[in-house]
């Protein structure tokens, strides 16, 4: 397995440091582009969700390419993966892990759930219950699960890439509001082009490629460039362009309720990621206009009849587009630092 700077040999120079961390930046994206093809733009945004030390909601039609993107991001991070697949008799036990009774130690013992990894992919996520998505709340917010009144740390570093269809399918439950606002980015895959979509079924004939995928990135290493990340420079007029934006959502006319202060965090930490990964030391407007759509977008909850007339695309993602196409007009109406 190829990981990244060893913890031990890293140099104390920050330069240097900061030019190892943008190594491993690039070749967790180079990983995942080996099987993932035509979709530089989302790979970019999950590793930005990622390395911010945040969680990624992708959403899509089945079969667009969701989970393939997840797999590859997931098996290109060493250390524990774990796979939820959610289906409507998931209980919350099936996530977090529950106490066995332990006949030779005549007492209940503590049984962890797929939810202990340092890479959780929950497929389908809406296809579970509104009970059992309640299960991952407080994993996505504070890294831990309580089970019979005990709290459990979670493995760090905790990435969860979750997926979810269409929210007008057969057999799917909404997300609540606070639910989305605990994922850092969502964003949609759209469809490829015909050479790249010859490309992909022409690959996977014989058998899924991202089965073939190594780990590229240790847990101890990924840990350290999330550290690098928020030492990014963010200077106090990008930052305080950034919270305009989010608080500019709170009174945009077709918005019920706008991004909150935990929106306006994830925003300033993934812009932090995005100039890692295009190797700059420090966070410049383009990052947060660039990233804004994926990270409030989904955030926002709309007066009634906003999204049929904002979607611009399918009935099945009006909310999603609509939400991004109120971001889209934000952006348009805040000023621009010229100096940070």
């Amino acid at each position: 397995m190829t990981t990244g700077p060893m913890l031990a040999a890293l140099p104390d120079d920050s330069a240097t440091s900061r030019t190892l961390a943008v190594a491993v930046a690039a070749r967790l994206i180079a990983n995942v582009e080996q099987v993932v093809h035509g979709r530089r733009p989302a790979v970019e945004l999950v590793a930005a969700g990622l390395l911010a030390g945040g969680h990624v909601l992708l959403q899509d039609v089945p079969g667009s390419g969701k989970t393939t993107l997840a797999r590859a991001f997931a098996r290109s991070v060493g250390g524990t993966f774990r796979r939820i697949q959610g289906t409507a008799d998931l209980l919350p036990g099936d996530i977090t892990g529950s106490a066995m009774w332990d006949p030779d130690r005549h007492s209940f013992v503590f049984v962890p759930g797929p939810v202990f990894a340092h890479v959780l992919l929950v497929d389908e996520l809406n296809r579970a219950t509104p009970r059992a998505q309640s299960a991952l709340l407080e994993a996505l917010d504070e890294g831990a699960v309580t089970v019979d009144g005990v709290r459990h740390a979670l493995p760090d570093p905790f990435f969860v890439v979750a997926t979810q269809n269409p929210t007008d399918q057969y057999g799917t439950y909404p997300l609540p509001e606070g639910q989305l606002d605990r994922f850092a980015m969502a964003l949609t895959l759209g469809e490829n082009d015909l050479a790249t979509e010859r490309q992909v079924v022409r690959e996977q004939l014989l058998r899924p490629t991202v089965d073939d995928l190594q780990p590229v990135v240790a847990p101890d290493d990924l840990r350290w460039v999330q550290t690098e990340v928020r030492r990014t420079h963010v200077a106090d007029g990008v930052l305080d362009f950034a919270l305009n934006v989010v608080r500019s959502t709170r009174r945009h006319p077709a918005v019920r309720i706008g991004a909150s202060s935990r929106a306006a965090l994830s925003l300033v930490r993934c812009a932090q990621a995005r100039s890692l990964v295009h190797n700059r030391e420090f966070v410049v407007p383009d990052d947060v206009k660039a990233l804004a759509p994926f990270v409030l977008g989904h955030r926002l909850v709309l007066q009634r009849g906003v999204a049929a007339g904002r979607g611009g695309g399918s009935a099945a993602f009006d909310s999603l587009g609509a939400g991004s196409a109120v971001v889209a007009e934000v952006l348009a109406s805040v000023p621009v630092p010229v100096r940070g």
